[in-house]
């Protein structure tokens, strides 16, 4: 096993994405539940209108259904906020807020605008995915386990991609609930099937985290500015970066909890 730092590995950053596709929400903790993930964690998502989502759909689909940074880069330009506790999003743009709206009660502005971020053709909207228990996750499709699993990131192992590439990479490319740091670039693999704690919590690592298009988007500019997956396939012979966990047991993961193995 690689993991000679595992004393010091520790969270770095916790993120929650409660719309699928729009900003990482930043977390000092998160309570966490058996067989659940981040709480709120892409609870809802703009669904594709002539795609297979309709309301009341309770099995998951492959993220191409949705409207997300992998084909639709303009929404990283997007600064958004969702209140969880009252609905409330609130869209700002280079710094001017140009909306406030109720994800559910204002959802005929809400959806109009982004229509018009999407450049969708006139009388086209994009169609609200809210199901009550559901998360649309890029992993849902596998399940309604899957649905559920945590994803992990290893600041070390984004390092040793720049110093590799000599790119700068901005970890929130790989928009992941947790990063991981003090750890040897990519010794999360070796958390695969393997039980482990983080911050108190158990954990299992089950899926390594195959990238998509989504990573190209600069999070900053909301620019395709960077061939990612290229660069790591060239580099490792993969397009791999992080894992998936499942949650075994309930507790509170906080920002500095350590990882036990």
């Amino acid at each position: 096993m690689r993991m000679e730092a595992e004393d010091t590995a520790r969270v770095a950053a916790l993120y929650v994405y409660p719309i699928k596709g729009l900003s990482p929400q930043p977390l000092t903790h998160v309570p966490l539940r058996r067989g659940e993930g981040v709480p709120h964690d892409r609870r809802f998502a703009f669904a594709r209108p002539e795609g297979r989502y309709r309301p009341g759909l309770r099995e998951g689909l492959r993220k191409a259904e949705f409207y997300a940074l992998v084909s639709d880069h303009r929404l990283a330009g997007l600064d958004t906020h969702l209140d969880v506790d009252t609905g409330e999003l609130t869209v700002r743009v280079a710094g001017h807020e140009v909306l406030t709206a109720h994800v559910e009660e204002d959802r005929e502005e809400l959806l109009a605008f982004f229509a018009r971020v999407l450049d969708l053709p006139e009388g086209v909207l994009p169609v609200l995915a809210a199901e009550e228990g559901r998360r649309y996750t890029d992993v849902a499709f596998a399940g309604d386990g899957p649905m559920h699993w945590v994803s992990l990131v290893n600041l070390a192992s984004v390092r040793d991609f720049a110093a590799r590439t000599g790119a700068e990479v901005d970890p929130r490319r790989f928009r992941a609930n947790v990063l991981l740091d003090g750890l040897p670039p990519f010794a999360e693999v070796d958390l695969l099937d393997r039980e482990f704690t983080l911050g108190g919590v158990r954990m299992v690592g089950r899926y390594r985290t195959g990238r998509c298009a989504a990573t190209e988007v600069d999070p900053a500019s909301g620019r395709r500015d960077l061939p990612v997956l290229r660069l790591l396939d060239r580099t490792y012979g993969h397009q791999d970066v992080g894992i998936y966990a499942e949650v075994l047991s309930d507790g509170v993961l906080r920002v500095g909890g350590g990882l036990v193995v």
